[in-house]
């Protein structure tokens, strides 16, 4: 339904997508993950023809955004991250406005605005002026207009920011009530927000694709792992390398805490395994004096942060 092939955009200088390619089927649900400023919303806007690319092309549907994005557009519904509505006008001729554009006939109009009204449960705010709605009611109106024309594919780009608690469950619900019918792309940096409606995620860094996989391979690479935070005192170099000798231990990372007397660690353990005792033992070999140790069981969280930490000193292109 939607391929992406060797998608390159730059702004002056900056590589903001870095020639990514990945595929979307029909009926999938996508994740689209990574940290402010990775490049999410500028692929998602090439997708949506709102920009072209500086190398490599999108097709959706067969059609190509470079030769056929008129075509393109007829097959896509796009909620920006900053909500397209005219604050001015109420919620029924909104819908109508946004249904004029589309072309969409005036007995089809009436059907699809009454449609979305059910979809997005907009009944109780119909003649109220856009201005006056909360957050969490704007953001339905932004998926009505996105839907209004009935699209096969419906790119999001952080539906939920800014949201309560409610009113993320209510999007969320939503969101996996069309992933029945259509194709969707997710865009969003919280990762309990994939996990509740998504069925696939690829994880984008400084422009570049680092993690395109299911949610259950995710889940099962990620399970019985855990990972053990360590403070020591008293070392010097080689902390790494002597930790990483211990049978069952992954991962060695020395993080930087404030207010921290010593030097920290974030040790990966295999699925199973313990290696706490054989920490101790070590540390008392070397001299180190233990401040702190805690074990917790690895996250989601986790591995975003470990595919994606790179982007505070980014690779050279």
């Amino acid at each position: 339904m939607i391929e992406i092939s060797n998608l390159t955009k730059t702004y002056g200088e900056q590589k903001a997508v870095d020639n990514i390619s990945f595929k979307v089927e029909k009926g999938e649900i996508l994740g689209f993950l990574g940290p402010n400023g990775a490049g999410k919303t500028t692929t998602m806007k090439i997708i949506t023809c709102y920009m072209p690319p500086n190398a490599g092309d999108v097709t959706v549907g067969g059609f190509s955004v470079l030769d056929d994005s008129i075509e393109v557009r007829k097959m896509i519904g796009y909620l920006p991250e900053i909500n397209p509505l005219y604050s001015d006008m109420n919620v029924v001729d909104f819908l109508k406005y946004i249904a004029d554009l589309r072309g969409l006939s005036e007995d089809l109009q009436i059907r699809r605005i009454r449609e979305m009204i059910d979809v997005c449960c907009l009944d109780e705010v119909l003649h109220k002026n856009i201005n006056e709605l909360s957050k969490g009611y704007r953001q339905r109106v932004g998926l009505a207009q996105a839907m209004i024309h009935d699209p096969e594919i419906l790119i999001l780009d952080e539906p939920t920011i800014g949201l309560d608690p409610n009113q993320v469950i209510d999007i969320r619900n939503l969101i996996k009530q069309l992933g029945r019918e259509k194709t969707v792309v997710l865009s969003t940096h919280i990762l309990s927000e994939v996990q509740a409606t998504c069925d696939r995620a690829v994880i984008i860094n400084n422009g570049r694709i680092v993690a395109d996989s299911s949610l259950a391979d995710l889940q099962r690479d990620l399970e019985g792992k855990t990972s053990i935070n360590l403070e020591i005192t008293g070392a010097e170099n080689g902390v790494e390398e002597r930790l990483s000798k211990i049978a069952g231990v992954d991962e060695v990372r020395e993080v930087f805490l404030e207010n921290s007397g010593g030097r920290s660690f974030r040790i990966t353990s295999s699925p199973g395994s313990d290696p706490r005792e054989e920490i101790f033992r070590c540390a008392v070999e070397a001299g180190w004096v233990i401040m702190g140790m805690s074990r917790e069981i690895r996250s989601l969280e986790d591995v975003f942060h470990q595919l994606t930490r790179e982007s505070i000193n980014p690779p050279p292109s």
